[in-house]
């Protein structure tokens, strides 16, 4: 089993992953919507968890950034910034992936706010 740090560590590697795709694929607008929310929602997530994994909260398999954020706030854990953004991420979960939803038009620019400003709060509580 992984040590805390090394498990946080993971999770903002993967985090990267996603916010390099993200980067990508927001700039092409022929590129839907959903897919490059996914990747931001992808990315906010992962930083929640590393947060919570460096601070031995164990999560369940969850998309749900909500729950992540409570998570956050019954553990008296600093709340990242932008949760605003963070809540209009939330419908780009893994569940739309399979699903023709609607969602509402992504707003691409603060997407990366929201991403670049979450990722900086997670490297600097870890």
């Amino acid at each position: 089993m992984k040590r805390p740090e090394e498990l946080a560590r993971l999770f903002l590697a993967l985090a990267d992953r996603d916010i390099r795709a993200f980067r990508k694929l927001s700039d092409d607008p022929e590129i839907d919507d959903e897919i490059v929310g996914f990747h931001a929602q992808q990315a906010v997530e992962k930083c929640l968890k590393a947060v919570l994994a460096k601070h031995r909260i164990e999560v369940r398999k969850t998309h749900d950034l909500q729950v992540l954020l409570d998570l956050l706030t019954r553990n008296n854990l600093p709340s990242p910034p932008a949760r605003e953004g963070i809540d209009a991420l939330g419908p780009f979960a893994v569940e739309l992936r399979y699903d023709l939803m609607a969602t509402e038009p992504l707003d691409r620019a603060q997407a990366r706010n929201v991403v670049n400003s979450v990722r900086r709060w997670a490297e600097e509580q870890l």
